[in-house]
This record gives structure tokens, C-alpha cells and sequence, in this order.
């Protein structure tokens, strides 16, 4: 069941898609589900390319989660100007997003689950280690740097054209010098390691965006925490949005996998 939302934020609407349990319903009281929200990337839409997050959403339902995927502000169906916004901005929409899903009837308000590619990637690292309703995260070809990795994708010699211009034209989205200023004030690796969840990291070594070296080093900030696990795999051959439908098999299976690792794991020791 897929239901679409549009949720406010600084009088915009952001546009959404619910995707729910085959055996949710509204007048079920006592069911609680966990909720996976997805944070997109750069320039991208809450569809994905090859709607690989559609997809996703779809499998994680058949999982019994509740998964909410919504577009950034000037992105896919949502109101506003994307090259107006910045950092802060997706991490200010995040929140908004996560505060709308967990007052829905039937979420599981201590099973929050970030999702985030690429750019989102870095904006879900980010939340997680600076909010505690994060329980785990999930990061698929996260952006480690998002000012170098940003202005390696757009140019250098584009961005610098900003010292002359208001704004650049990069695929008909207009992006401003406060757009790339506000990439240079967050760094998610360094914050990464005050996350006290569960973590896996999935990225393809074909990727020509952002390099799979991020996997190892998100890891490795991972791995010093006292508190909460994390996995990382390398996809042989798989781009940055793991178009082919090998890729998208292996990324959606070892995402589930995990999580349903995880969730028993947790089970189990409310047991014993």
C-alpha cells in the first residue's frame, strides 16, 4: 500500500510517498512497525535513477517496514529552489520528514532506520550521529566530503565562475555560492563516530562519482565506537547508483539480510 503525502516545511511542501505493510490498517491499534526513512542525493528525487529508491521502499514494505521516501526542497515533485538551499537545509527537511513519519498511526517510534545515497548519504550520517531517535543507518555510496566530493562532480572551474556569478547552471538546477559554502561547514566523517547504532555501508567499486574508498573509511570511523556494529560491502562492478539489475539484487539483499540480522540479534537479547 503506497500512500502520497505532501509535508510543510518553511512554507513549502515536500513531496512524499508512504509505502506501508501489506497487513497495516488504520484502525490496527496495537501493531507497531519500524520506520525507514530515504534521503536522496544530489539533484536526484525520492524515484531514484532506474527508481531504485522506489524499489527499495517497495521490498522494505514487503519486510514489514513502513518507509517514507520524499524529495529534498526544489527536487522531483516539492516546492522551492534546490540551488537556494544547502546543507543544512536537507538535514532541517530531514527532520521535519522524521518528525511527520513518527506520529503515524502503527510506527514503532524506537525502531527509526536512516536510509541515504550519495548526498543523502552524508545528510543521514550527519542526523544520526547528532539525533538519538536514529537506532540504525544505512548508507548506500555515501558522500564523505560534501564540498570537495559536490564540486569534484560539478567543476571546479564551474564553481569558480561563482565569484563573478549569482548563480551556475548545473543540469537546469540553478546552485548559488551559498549552496557550496554551506557543504563546507558539515563533515560527516568526523562527527560519524558519536553514532551509538548499528551501521552498514554498501558501495559499488565501479562508482566514477564518489569513490568506494568511502566505504573503508567510514568504516574505519565506525569500528573505534564502543557501542553499535557495522558492515561494509564492497558491490563488484556496481556504479554509483547501482543501475544494472545485478546490482540492484545484491544492494536490496544485503540490505535486507542486515537489517533482519540485526533486528533477531536485538530480539534475542530482550529475551534473554
Amino acid at each position: 500500500m503506497q500512500k502520497h503525502v505532501r509535508i510543510q516545511w518553511k512554507g513549502h511542501h515536500l513531496a512524499a510517498t508512504i509505502h506501508y505493510p501489506a497487513e497495516w490498517t488504520d484502525q490496527e491499534k496495537n501493531a507497531r512497525y519500524p520506520l525507514v526513512v530515504i534521503c536522496h542525493g544530489f539533484i536526484g528525487s525520492r524515484v531514484g535513477v532506474n527508481r531504485l529508491f522506489y524499489k527499495a521502499a517497495q521490498e522494505l514494505a514487503e519486510d514489514q517496514y513502513v518507509v517514507i521516501r520524499f524529495d529534498y526542497a526544489g527536487c522531483g515533485e516539492s516546492d522551492g529552489d534546490y540551488g537556494q538551499t544547502g546543507l543544512d537545509d536537507f538535514i532541517d527537511q530531514t527532520n521535519h520528514v522524521i518528525d511527520f513519519g513518527l506520529q503515524l498511526n502503527g510506527v514503532d517510534a524506537d525502531q527509526l532506520i536512516l536510509l541515504g545515497h550519495s548526498l543523502g548519504g552524508a545528510v543521514a550520517s550527519w542526523i544520526a550521529a547528532n539525533d538519538s531517535r536514529v537506532k540504525k543507518l544505512i548508507l548506500w555510496a555515501p558522500v564523505g566530503q560534501p564540498y570537495k566530493d559536490i564540486v569534484a562532480i560539478v567543476g571546479e572551474k564551474e564553481v569558480e565562475k561563482l565569484k563573478q556569478k549569482t548563480f551556475i547552471d548545473y543540469m537546469g538546477y540553478q546552485l548559488t555560492s551559498r549552496f557550496f559554502r554551506s557543504l563546507s561547514l558539515y563533515h560527516p566523517l568526523k562527527e560519524a563516530s558519536r553514532f551509538q547504532g548499528d551501521v552498514i555501508i554498501l558501495h559499488g567499486t565501479n562508482d566514477e562519482d564518489i569513490s568506494a574508498e568511502y566505504c573503508l573509511r567510514y568504516d574505519s570511523v565506525f569500528q573505534t565506537r564502543e557501542k553499535g556494529t557495522c558492515e561494509k560491502r564492497l558491490i563488484a562492478g556496481a556504479n554509483h547508483t547501482f543501475s544494472s539489475c545485478v546490482d540492484q539484487r545484491d544492494l536490496f539483499s544485503e540490505t535486507r539480510r542486515w537489517l533482519a540480522a540485526v533486528l533477531k540479534r536485538e530480539t534475542r537479547k530482550k529475551v534473554v
